[in-house]
């Protein structure tokens, strides 16, 4: 039988639960920029030292909040295509529309899951990239579909390629820079691109 948690670690879960809600809060208004921990902690009425107490560092509490942001990313994913009889193409870009959508709609805490600095040598959670793994399995299913005589090899570094792709298309569209298209067209550059893209050769093993 599983060991009952004791008051200090229910204490500290509340605690975590507490910040990681806030953390969200002010860089879905405010951006990552704006978490810092000593504003953390007066909003969350903890002191400075207790955040270190539960999270190492605040990239730790970010990667918290990332969590809970690929999750609702992949849901948001999934739900777009759920009960749906797409060809594989379709199936693409109907996904990639629904990227774009959570992008345009939750825009600051979609940046942070890829502006999150980490130190070249620090250990990226296992947690974190089977998040990130359940994400790019979405793509790669209709990529089987459409290139069955494909490697694996080969399907992971197309199912790469199109995440890229997709993710540069919407962040430069939503940053509205030079070289970025308006958001009413990034649809429709996505779709132009995924359908070229997979009409394409294979790529190398």
């Amino acid at each position: 039988m599983a060991k009952a948690p004791s008051k200090t670690d229910l204490r500290r879960e509340d605690l975590r639960t507490r910040l990681t809600d806030q953390a969200e809060r002010v860089i879905a208004t405010q951006g990552l920029a704006a978490l810092k921990a000593r504003d953390l902690a007066s909003d969350v009425g903890c002191s400075v030292g207790a955040i270190y107490n539960v999270f190492a560092d605040l990239n730790q509490l970010v990667m918290a909040v990332n969590g809970r942001t690929f999750q609702r990313l992949g849901e948001a994913v999934t739900a777009s295509i759920a009960g749906r009889d797409l060809a594989p193409r379709d199936c693409l870009i109907t996904m990639s529309q629904a990227y774009l959508q959570f992008a345009a709609s939750n825009t600051k805490v979609w940046r942070a899951l890829f502006d999150l600095e980490m130190a070249a040598d620090a250990p990226v959670p296992d947690w974190y990239l089977a998040k990130l793994g359940a994400l790019f399995a979405l793509i790669s299913a209709p990529l089987r579909r459409i290139f069955p005589d494909w490697s694996p090899g080969q399907i992971d570094l197309m199912t790469r390629a199109l995440f890229s792709s997709v993710h540069g298309i919407v962040l430069l569209g939503l940053e509205k820079r030079i070289s970025g298209v308006p958001v009413e067209r990034i649809e429709q550059m996505i779709a132009v691109v995924l359908g070229n893209v997979t009409a394409g050769a294979a790529p190398g093993p």
